[in-house]
């Protein structure tokens, strides 16, 4: 087992299947992401870069594709939901939309390529 599937597997639910289901659709997307690390939180990896990590905070599941551009991509559909520059915020009772977390990873995933050519 990898770090992120260790720390979903240590988490409780409903929180556990929040952050199952983003990393799930990560991977569909980029099946070739690898668990590991970025910033000392479990994250999915791509080329050797953090390409999402997904994480319980104390007042919500906190979303991080390591790139504000790509924040700033999608911020229009994140009405309702917790934004920073460096992170999305949701409830497990209110998941952010699978059609924003593809959004998040591909634009990720393309700015990864265009990093490592």
């Amino acid at each position: 087992m990898g770090q992120v599937s260790e720390y979903v597997d240590s988490l409780e639910e409903p929180e556990a299947s929040a952050v199952g289901r983003v990393l799930a659709r990560a991977r569909e997307i980029v099946p070739e992401a690898e668990e590991g690390a970025g910033y000392g939180m479990p994250a999915l990896r791509y080329r050797d870069s953090p390409l999402i990590s997904v994480v319980r905070t104390k007042k919500h599941v906190g979303v991080y594709p390591f790139s504000p551009p790509v924040i700033e991509a999608v911020v229009a559909d994140l009405e309702g939901f917790r934004v920073t520059k460096g992170s999305i915020g949701f409830q497990p009772e209110h998941p952010l939309p699978d059609e924003v977390v593809d959004r998040l990873v591909r634009l990720r995933r393309d700015e990864i390529d265009v990093m490592r050519g």
